[in-house]
């Protein structure tokens, strides 16, 4: 018998090990079996709204006497008799499903809100986005669709092979919810639990794929006026020269360049959450197995009618963000190497006025060098007359005074000058 060496008891797991491989199994299936109805809701909610909905919902289960959620749970039912509470939280909304006996006579009565339920005390943890009134009911159930739904925007379709009839009409009656009806021809409890679901997610990511709609309105007009801008900043650039005229239009693209990036900013997660939802929405439609049901439209093809549009509204304005950064960037790169250039051109002409300048200094300076050789000279030189006065008084100068100054002249000045020009070259090597 071989053993791996490995020390089993001394292994130390990975913090995010059971976080990992609970994933796949954290929101299962419940069997269900007609007639059986559910009420689903979908609430906004942020990290502060979520931590408050997971505490009231601690609270609430245990004045029921009830397990409540755990501490990094993200899914929990409880049951009361013979109903049920599904609860599930998402990276930015809240979910709750209730879970009651349906009326096999009469679809979707009484009126959701005179529905009795002992789960009517929880608070809403946000603004309230998607509310389903969900009804299983046996295929002997004689349910007129058109007299339940709107006829023109009646979507149905047999799922699961044909085990069953989903039919709904995404739209929201009087009271609020969106309804939908499954008609159970054969399902065993857990297909039904599975379809009931998965119904639900889909007008649950339908609604949240769509939330990036309005934002896409809203912001189309700004992208518009933004891309106008640019072009007349465009064709400013093109008619106007100097460095103030490009300072200035350089100001103008630096704020139209930051407040189209704070746009984008703001709108980068809404559509990108919107496409996520997009393609959830569709694997959710693949896995009910849709068939066509009479002459009826199924339900992805009404939604590919009326989604596609809008997502591809999204991605355009997505598109047209990132081409107007795109060439924001440009014209702005344009602009500061036209800014550059200008100042290297005034620093060019700055440097030829410094070289002037410094060439007039240098010729006074010679001139003044002159002049002052020419003044030191005639200090030195009246000095030396005297000195040539006294030694012919006192017989030591063999020629008259005059004739000995006027020898010195010549030799003064060429001394001055030569040590000036000494005391020059020695300033100018340190």
């Amino acid at each position: 018998m071989t053993t791996t060496g490995l020390p089993f008891d001394d292994l130390k797991p990975h913090p995010q090990r059971d976080a990992v491989l609970g994933e796949v199994h954290a929101r299962p299936f419940h069997p269900l079996a007609a007639p059986r109805r559910l009420l689903h809701f979908a609430f906004m909610t942020d990290a502060a709204s979520a931590r408050a909905d997971r505490q009231a919902l601690a609270v609430f289960c245990e004045r029921q006497g009830l397990p409540g959620p755990g501490e990094n749970a993200k899914h929990h039912r409880l049951t009361l008799g013979d109903m049920a509470l599904r609860w599930e939280q998402h990276s930015e909304f809240t979910t709750y499903t209730v879970d009651v006996p349906g009326d096999p006579a009469r679809a979707f009565f009484p009126d959701p809100r005179a529905l009795p339920t002992p789960f009517t005390g929880l608070p809403a943890p946000g603004p309230l986005l998607v509310a389903v009134d969900l009804h299983i009911l046996p295929a002997s159930a004689h349910l007129d669709l058109e007299a339940v739904f709107d006829p023109m925007s009646l979507s149905v379709a047999q799922v699961v092979n044909g085990d069953a009839v989903a039919a709904t009409d995404f739209r929201a009656v009087r009271d609020g919810f969106v309804r939908i009806a499954v008609l159970d021809r054969k399902l065993d409890g857990k297909a039904a639990g599975a379809l009931a679901i998965r119904l639900l997610e889909i007008e649950t990511y339908r609604i949240l794929a769509l939330y990036g709609l309005p934002l896409a309105q809203r912001l189309s007009p700004s992208v518009g006026t933004a891309e106008q801008e640019l072009a007349r900043i465009s064709n400013a650039m093109a008619s106007t020269e100097g460095l103030e005229s490009d300072n200035r239009l350089l100001e103008q693209l630096t704020g139209l360049a930051a407040r189209s990036e704070a746009e984008a900013t703001e709108a980068a997660f809404r559509f990108g959450a919107s496409r996520a939802y997009d393609g959830i929405v569709q694997q959710r439609l693949q896995a009910i197995k849709e068939e066509p049901y009479l002459a009826y439209p199924t339900i992805s093809s009404f939604l590919s009618r009326r989604m596609a549009p809008a997502m591809r509204t999204c991605q355009m304005l997505q598109e047209r963000q990132a081409d107007l950064s795109r060439k924001l960037t440009r014209a702005a790169n344009l602009l500061r190497t036209r800014v550059d250039v200008e100042i290297e051109r005034q620093n060019r002409d700055l440097l030829h006025s410094m070289n002037d300048r410094a060439r007039m200094q240098l010729r006074l300076q010679q001139t003044v060098e002159g002049l002052s050789v020419a003044a030191i000279s005639y200090y030195v030189v009246s000095l030396g007359s005297y000195v040539f006065k006294a030694l012919k008084d006192l017989g030591w100068l063999p020629v008259d005074p005059v004739i000995a100054t006027a020898l010195f002249v010549p030799v003064s000045i060429l001394g001055i000058a030569v040590v000036v020009r000494q005391i020059r070259h020695r300033f100018e090597k340190s």
